[in-house]
């Protein structure tokens, strides 16, 4: 009896094997294709091309647009890039289009790691697509990833899927658009040029910086929304200056605020762009609105709250100014 029953198992077990092997299941690759087919079709995309790099035992499976390409040396993983991206996944439940907050500062090699500060790590085929298709620095780029070069069967994030923005599902491939960025300085006084735009009475000023023993230009823009009642050129490097401040990106988001208790400091605490629009353009009483490109801020160093290569936004409020 013990034999005949182990006979069935075995026979048994054989035919699920085999009806395993005779279906029709799309492996992963034909999965992603047939995705990135329904979605170019499904929201009228054109002008994408197939990726024809080799991968493994096919190709990499990324649908790209080139929207622009710069020149100049072709980008090597070692190389240190600054780039702002878009990213959402094809179910449209994970959206994160926010240029000034989406950034990457560091090396092409480096570009999957995941950022400690902002929990963020992108895709593989993100790092792909820049070094085999975008190319150069100044270019910018819409890529398609299929899902086993974007977050794989695991997907990202936590929470539910069912919540929008709290994660990316497994499975899912992604639509990015890229711009790795050439000449800092100019997509800085863009940005800001963007953002004056829709907030006009901006002036521009410049502070002269050291660079390699010459010094250069780099261009701020200030606002006197409330003028003051002492002489402009009452404040110093070291003169103590109370006031109420907020720090802002240019999406509004706030990472650094006195509250409604004014502090006391000396401008020269400041980063070069507050420290030498408040010397050039404040004084006691003034209300003065600050626009600082990243050469004048922090540069490419990440901080809390803010991304490498930000352009940064300062409100003062100052309310007392005194000589040491």
């Amino acid at each position: 009896m013990k034999q005949k029953i182990f006979t069935f198992l075995l026979i048994a077990a054989g035919l699920t094997a085999c009806k395993k092997n005779d279906s029709n299941q799309p492996n992963i690759r034909e999965f992603d294709e047939q995705k990135i087919q329904a979605y170019i079709s499904a929201n009228g995309l054109t002008g994408f091309t197939a990726d024809t790099t080799k991968d493994g035992t096919g190709t990499t499976g990324i649908h790209y647009k080139i929207i622009s390409q710069g020149t100049g040396d072709t980008l090597k993983y070692s190389d240190n890039i600054s780039l702002v991206y878009t990213l959402k996944s094809f179910d449209g439940k994970y959206t994160s289009a926010d240029t000034i907050s989406n950034h990457f500062t560091g090396y092409l090699g480096q570009l999957t790691v995941l950022n400690q500060l902002t929990g963020v790590r992108l895709p593989p085929g993100l790092q792909l697509a820049i070094h085999n298709l975008l190319k150069y620095k100044g270019s910018n780029m819409r890529v398609l990833i299929p899902s086993r070069l974007g977050y794989g069967v695991n997907g990202m994030g936590s929470g539910s899927i069912s919540n929008a923005n709290s994660r990316i599902a497994g499975n899912q491939s992604l639509d990015l658009y890229v711009h790795v960025i050439g000449n800092q300085d100019a997509y800085d006084d863009k940005v800001i040029k963007n953002y004056i735009a829709a907030n006009s009475g901006y002036i521009k000023d410049f502070a002269l910086i050291d660079s390699i023993g010459t010094q250069v230009k780099k261009y701020y823009y200030y606002k006197i929304v409330t003028p003051g009642t002492g002489g402009i050129d009452e404040i110093s490097e070291f003169t103590n200056v109370t006031a109420t401040f907020t720090g802002y990106l240019l999406n509004g988001a706030v990472f650094d605020t006195s509250g409604a208790t004014a502090i006391t400091f000396t401008p020269y605490q400041y980063i070069a762009g507050v420290e030498e629009a408040l010397q050039k353009h404040a004084s006691k009483g003034t209300f003065i609105s600050i626009l600082v490109p990243s050469s004048l801020g922090y540069g490419a160093a990440a901080r809390t709250g803010i991304p490498g290569n930000s352009v940064l936004k300062f409100d003062f409020q100052i309310t007392d100014v005194k000589q040491p």
